[in-house]
């Protein structure tokens, strides 16, 4: 591996500006096809194998020609204190409000509150209901300004007048400025670290041009593969970051070897052959936690993982290939400011912050161990309260009209109103299916914990029929998710002789199932993932506890991640100080999403830190003394990658959404936690008490086991020929600044 990847490094630092011309290619030809492209699919967003689902799938089959993917908007108004929403004028304007949205080129259809008796007790509050014939993506300006017009009008009338429901929704912010002070920050970081613009620069060019590179491929091929605008998201985050991290190892380890007297292009190609062996690995096990995704069973979420392991795949062979072809462009220029003015590159001092570091803890690893870990399960502590579930409008600021429009109702019709049970009846069986669906409503009225039914609605064929059953509780209640599992569970007394069934959908159920589907499939990722992991990992190396140890250190990690999310967002705990209004349940996909980003990133670090203390020891230092070499070369650019991956994903954090809010967060702890407790702390305590035996291998496995030479033994002990440059007479690049 380390040979062929010196022999690519010095390839391309020759023929840079072949490289460089070729990715300018790709990236231009994947860009045209991107343009021409059809546009993407709507996401998918089925969810097999649960009951929801499969409810939907029954009311498409039998209720042809309803479109229930269509638009929808459902207008609250709310009378002035002290009056009623059925006083004549207020009546007049929710009336005329009604008939002008009824003219919509693209409404399929409006529900007058005062015919559909949707009004409060207290008549405060009334609501009316437009469904749209076209899905939220294809609604025409001119329909969303209709209904905007017809709001504001109202509105004028003194009565409030909010709007929920996907016709108007708005767009949740990324982040928006705090971002991009995040994209400044990790900048600034890169700066620090090398002390040079050009060395600051270049990862962060490699890198857009791999996302770039990757993001025109995801839209390029979104069409063929059914790849919806959502897919990338993911991708273009994760492309981005690896990307920088891979082309820092590389930087920094090519001014290493020109501190150690080797030209240019020997540089380069010992840096490729030596971190790139060990940027190849982790990116690997990137690529194994994104592609793991497969095993939850969510289209959607395999599609987002594969689209982003591609995206990780891409950032590898840039940082393999195009990194050291630019640095034939500037290889003076990567060096520090000092090494530039006074022509003297210097080593890593041996007494610099990460030997001292690691000095520090070899002396005291039993209590750096223990309060690594005491610290690490205290903040996963909360893990054991943890409720998962898909927050709604409840969850968006105050200052958007569906929040607003979601207060009012569950003010004026109960918490549960905003949540309702769908009951689809199959009464296809049944003798008498009217009677049958009538005995079925009844039955679920009289559970405990529905407020009201509403009136069933036949299909044509008159033997399958849906209704409505109101919860007390609010949607992410666990009172609520208690209710869907009693009817469920309840289900054939419920339908004891109708020769019926039913199942029970609508978001509120979907969001329960997509819950359940999320922690069955939990375990099952984390050993796919892990196992494959500690495979590959042995092969990196040769070993059979520090492969154990980083998963291990990566469960307490990420447990530690995701209780501080759930006693922020779920407890409320600094809540405030993070501009979170609401907290509720935790994001169905949060806990996968968390495990495998955070999984992936983990092990990059693990990888670049732990094979430079396999490379000092199979060089010939002693135990002890490899974790320090480890740590001298490592831990600054270690740092560095962390913190530019804080700052990036910090910036999430000032996004608008309560979602977004805990994605940044969620994920910037975890690179918090993993990086400067798990990595600086727990693994050189592990290693510095395990001593030889951390680099032990059974003689059987080390025989069947393949050599991958990710430490670069091949290249120290390769014959100094013309040939590879080993002298210097073929690097034609002298060894001075």
């Amino acid at each position: 591996m380390a040979t062929f990847l010196y022999k690519l490094g010095r390839l391309a630092f020759r023929r840079r500006w072949y490289v460089a011309l070729m990715w300018l290619a790709v990236l231009a030809a994947v860009g045209a096809g991107a343009a021409t492209a059809p546009a993407a699919p709507d996401a998918d967003n089925t969810m097999p194998g649960i009951e929801s689902q499969k409810a939907f799938d029954l009311m498409d089959q039998r209720f042809p020609g309803s479109d229930a993917h269509g638009a929808n908007a459902r207008v609250v108004f709310v009378a002035p204190d002290g009056e009623k929403v059925t006083a004549t004028e207020n009546r007049a304007v929710i009336e005329t409000f009604v008939g002008e949205m009824a003219d919509g080129s693209q409404v399929a259809s409006t529900a007058d509150p005062f015919q559909a008796q949707a009004v409060s007790e207290d008549a405060s509050t009334a609501y009316a209901t437009v469904t749209y014939k076209a899905k939220p993506d294809d609604l025409t300006d001119a329909t969303k300004n209709h209904l905007e017009d017809a709001i504001k009008e109202a509105q004028g009338s003194g009565l409030t007048v909010e709007v929920g429901g996907t016709a108007l929704a708005t767009t949740p912010s990324a982040g928006g400025a705090a971002e991009a002070i995040g994209i400044a920050i990790a900048a600034l970081v890169l700066i620090v670290t090398f002390g040079s613009l050009a060395a600051a620069g270049l990862p962060l060019l490699t890198a857009v041009i791999g996302v770039g590179v990757s993001m025109a491929s995801i839209l390029a091929l979104s069409s063929a593969l059914g790849l919806s605008s959502t897919t990338g998201t993911l991708a273009g985050m994760l492309g981005l970051a690896c990307g920088i991290d891979y082309a820092v190892f590389i930087v920094s380890r090519y001014r290493e070897e020109r501190g150690k007297g080797h030209g240019p292009q020997e540089a380069a190609a010992l840096a490729t052959g030596t971190a790139g062996s060990a940027v190849v690995f982790a990116g690997l096990t990137v690529v194994i936690a994104l592609a793991g995704l497969m095993v939850v069973g969510v289209p959607m979420l395999t599609k987002m993982g594969l689209a982003a392991a591609g995206a990780v795949a891409v950032g590898v062979l840039v940082a393999l290939t195009l990194v050291p072809a630019l640095v034939g462009f500037w290889p003076n220029a990567l060096l520090s400011r000092s090494a530039r003015k006074t022509g003297q590159i210097e080593q890593a001092d041996e007494h610099n912050g990460g030997s001292r570091w690691a000095r520090f803890v070899l002396r005291r690893p039993i209590p750096v161990l223990i309060a690594s870990v005491a610290g690490l399960g205290a903040l996963a502590i909360p893990v054991m309260d943890l409720q998962l579930g898909t927050s709604g409008d409840e969850a968006k600021p105050t200052s958007t009209t569906e929040r607003r429009a979601y207060d009012d109702l569950a003010t004026a019709f109960g918490p549960g109103f905003n949540g309702p049970l769908t009951i689809v009846v199959d009464a296809k069986g049944a003798s008498d299916p009217e009677g049958a669906v009538a005995k079925v409503s009844e039955r679920i009225a009289a559970t405990k914990g529905v407020v009201s039914v509403s009136g069933a609605r036949f299909n044509p064929a008159g033997d399958t029929a849906v209704f409505a059953a109101v919860p007390a509780d609010a949607p992410t209640s666990t009172k609520t998710q208690d209710l869907v599992k009693s009817i469920r569970s309840e289900r054939p007394a419920t339908v004891a002789g109708t020769d019926a069934e039913f199942s029970v959908t609508g978001s509120t159920a979907a969001n329960i199932d997509v819950a359940q589907k999320m922690r069955d499939a939990l375990v099952p990722y984390l050993i796919v993932v892990v196992g494959l992991a500690i495979v590959l990992l042995l092969l990196v190396f040769r070993s059979v506890l520090v492969p154990v140890k980083a998963a291990l250190g990566f469960l307490l990690s990420v447990l530690a991640a995701l209780g501080s999310v759930i006693a922020v967002f779920q407890w409320g705990w600094g809540a405030e100080l993070l501009g979170v209004e609401t907290t509720g349940p935790i994001m169905s996909m949060m806990p996968i999403f968390l495990v495998g980003i955070v999984f992936g990133l983990a092990m990059d670090y693990e990888v670049f830190l732990v094979a430079r203390m396999r490379e000092a020891y199979v060089h010939g230092d002693g135990p002890a003394q490899a974790v320090v070499t480890g740590f001298r070369y490592s831990a600054r650019v270690v740092v560095a990658a962390a913190l530019i991956m804080i700052a990036v994903f910090s910036g999430f954090i000032g996004a608008g959404e309560s979602i977004i809010k805990m994605i940044g967060f969620g994920l910037a702890v975890a690179v918090l936690l993993d990086a400067f407790v798990v990595r600086m702390a727990l693994v050189p305590a592990v290693l510095a008490l395990l001593g030889e035996a951390a680099w032990w291998m059974p003689g059987r496995l080390d025989k069947v086991l393949p050599r991958v030479d990710v430490e670069g033994e091949a290249l120290a002990h390769r014959a100094a020929t013309p040939e590879d440059g080993a002298d210097g007479t073929a690097d034609r690049e002298a060894v001075r600044v």
